[in-house]
């Protein structure tokens, strides 16, 4: 039986879920919450290591700002797209006010920027907000 790793975004424990049991709503194994909720994750400081590097599937990052009007409104298109996608791809947002270390880190330079990480490191980077016809286009091309 295959398994999929997957990092529980309330206490960043990592679960092994049966492969064909990820659609049945798998709950964290520490602390019980339901670790695929179609929405995407918020990471902070506190489990961006964790939600980046301890999943098996790829996880799509959206780098936003609350004052970002582009941000605002390509918000919604990300949601959709997590409901649409989840559990093949994990979907996070990183706030760069709340968390301007990792934006630094990651050499955030415009807003919205998307970040797409397999096994802790990335792979592809795009800036700009997307329709979600053409944000699965992209994630295609991306090979996910």
């Amino acid at each position: 039986m295959s398994t999929t790793t997957l990092t529980c975004a309330f206490c960043t424990t990592t679960n092994r879920v049966p492969t064909d049991r990820l659609g049945d709503q798998p709950k964290c194994g520490k602390c019980k919450q339901q670790i695929l909720q179609g929405q995407p994750l918020e990471l902070s400081s506190f489990n961006v290591t964790a939600v980046i590097t301890n999943n098996s599937v790829p996880v799509l990052v959206d780098c936003w700002a609350p004052w970002c009007g582009p941000c605002k409104n390509f918000a919604p298109v990300f949601a959709a797209a997590a409901q649409q996608l989840e559990p093949r791809l994990r979907f996070a947002k990183l706030n760069t006010e709340a968390e301007p270390k990792l934006g630094g880190l990651w050499n955030i330079q415009s807003i919205p920027t998307l970040i797409l990480f397999r096994e802790g490191h990335e792979v592809a980077r795009m800036s700009g907000a997307l329709p979600l016809n053409q944000l699965k286009q992209w994630l295609l091309q991306q090979g996910v």
